[in-house]
């Protein structure tokens, strides 16, 4: 499939590893000229070093994207050294488990500063930018609590709710510049974070998923990939689902069931 990401300029926030990492390989395996950025330098060096040693060039910057003029002055950079930015990536987030009532004023304020401001620090910032080029592709990361909430990370699930109505919005605003909009949702994903959870909780957590297994970066990556390539340019203000289908049946244990009778 000819993704025409050759030489493209793509930005990934929270790059240095997991999906962001993978999603880095992704497009350079495409011949995009990739951007990274993330709050450890260690972690950026590590990734850098990685990519050169498969041959593969990885710009890194460390940056907090929850500061707006951090975000800016990277994006500036970024412009003055390749010229353009074709493709936008708000990938990076966290969470935690704490019950609600639980957190303070500045505790809920800093989860919504990662998990939602940041997303519109990024995606106005490439906007900008992409406007003046006519065009370009911005992707933003939610996720199953979106659709789910989880008890204990409220927070979390409601900013990434607001991410979806937000990517809609931002669609249909920027549409007559050329700017495509859309949002990834990640089901159960191997990375350094969800690691432990996965192996204490075992086959416990596949009962809810169709396709029975967990997911890898790569599962992921090559879906961003697919959705800032040529080929879905009449793909916008949608939401892709990469869960294995999880959930999308109340019982999806059963046909395996059935399949073992």
């Amino acid at each position: 499939m000819e993704t025409g990401l050759k030489n493209k300029v793509v930005v990934i926030t929270g790059g240095s590893q997991g999906i962001g990492k993978a999603a880095a390989r992704a497009f350079a395996r495409e011949g995009s000229i990739v951007y990274i950025c993330a709050r450890r330098k260690e972690r950026l060096e590590a990734a850098k070093e990685e990519f050169a040693e498969e041959g593969y060039a990885l710009h890194t910057r460390q940056v907090d994207v929850t500061q707006y003029m951090e975000v800016e002055r990277w994006a500036e950079e970024i412009v003055q050294e390749s010229g353009k930015i074709d493709v936008w990536i708000n990938n990076a987030g966290t969470n935690h488990f704490q019950m609600l009532i639980d957190y303070t004023p500045q505790d809920f304020a800093d989860m919504v500063n990662i998990n939602l401001n940041s997303i519109f620090f990024g995606s106005q910032i490439a906007a900008k930018q992409m406007r003046k080029q006519n065009g370009g592709v911005i992707l933003n990361a939610a996720s199953y609590a979106a659709v789910t909430p989880l008890a204990g990370k409220s927070p979390y699930a409601a900013c990434k709710a607001a991410v979806v109505s937000l990517t809609k919005s931002m669609a249909g605003e920027w549409a007559p510049y050329g700017i495509r909009v859309n949002a990834y949702i990640p089901g159960l994903i191997r990375t350094e974070i969800s690691r432990p959870n996965i192996e204490k909780m075992g086959d416990a957590l596949l009962r809810d998923i169709p396709l029975h297994r967990v997911g890898e970066p790569e599962d992921l990556a090559e879906s961003l990939v697919f959705l800032a390539s040529d080929t879905a340019g009449y793909i916008t203000g949608t939401t892709l689902e990469i869960s294995g289908g999880k959930r999308c049946v109340q019982n999806p244990w059963y046909a395996w069931e059935q399949m073992e009778d």
